[in-house]
């Protein structure tokens, strides 16, 4: 079966008006139509047939096209109650694909993914953090993470000890995976365009590189960066500041100027 593609300005405004479809501002909704970006998207992706992937937002199926086309087992979750029905004709004579229609912050994923996957998606600018950390904290059997972000959280995810957009998201992030930013995504790319540039964002998840108690290691980065600009004398005074020190790491210091390692340390003397 000859599928026409999606990710076309004229395809998708043909689909937008005939479904009498707008993007609704609260789902973070803005249709790509650039087909080298879903095409790169893919590939950065590294599909392999047979592959089962995880796609957050299926939108009219843009992405989704893409994904399945390179072989791809996918999944989609989609909140939007009226794009079942548009995906059922844009994707139609795919037996690759299945809907889910609800939340992906309330969906069982464990149930839903039990096996190895991949996570491909365009994710809503005002939920990132929460998604990011959901896949990211539930221990799944995800191996890679494609997502295109807005670039000031692409930055925050890939920042480094010492810059002063490091923060707990940066943390997190590495704290289960390698990312890096594949390259960047400008406003005319969608429909309509946001107000923004976005970031691809390749994160190869891995096991975390230090054995500790996680749920006390997020909580010494979560209070630490609470207040960033105190000390983490200050920061962290309700630990006590004997358990700081025993760590090894000066207390002077700020939550945005320590590594993994370091913080790794101190969730060990915290407990």
């Amino acid at each position: 079966m000859l599928h026409p593609l999606i990710a076309d300005p004229q395809a998708t405004r043909h689909i937008l008006k005939k479904f009498k479809l707008r993007a609704v501002k609260k789902f973070g909704q803005n249709f790509l139509i650039d087909a080298e970006v879903v095409r790169r998207i893919v590939e950065a992706t590294q599909i392999s047939a047979g592959d089962e992937v995880l796609e957050i937002g299926a939108g009219i199926g843009t992405l989704t096209q893409g994904l399945l086309e390179a072989g791809a087992k996918v999944t989609a979750v989609e909140l939007d109650k009226k794009l079942p029905a548009v995906l059922k004709e844009t994707l139609a004579g795919y037996e690759n694909f299945r809907l889910v229609e609800g939340d992906i912050l309330k969906v069982n994923l464990v149930e839903l993914m039990p096996t190895s996957f991949k996570v491909a998606a365009n994710l809503p600018y005002y939920i990132t953090t929460q998604i990011l950390l959901t896949l990211l904290e539930k221990n799944l059997p995800v191996t890679k993470i494609v997502t295109m972000v807005q670039k000031e959280v692409a930055e925050r995810m890939t920042a480094a000890p010492g810059s002063k957009i490091y923060g707990a998201l940066s943390v997190a992030v590495q704290f289960r995976s390698e990312p890096r930013i594949a390259f960047d995504v400008p406003p005319e790319s969608f429909l309509p365009p946001p107000a923004v540039t976005s970031s691809v964002v390749v994160c190869d998840v891995r096991k975390p590189p230090f054995e500790v108690d996680e749920e006390i290691f997020f909580k010494v980065v979560r209070t630490a960066f609470a207040q960033r600009r105190k000390t983490l004398l200050n920061s962290l005074a309700c630990f006590g500041k004997e358990k700081i020190s025993a760590s090894g790491i000066d207390c002077r210091r700020r939550a945005e100027t320590l590594s993994l390692e370091e913080f790794a340390r101190l969730s060990v003397n915290l407990k």
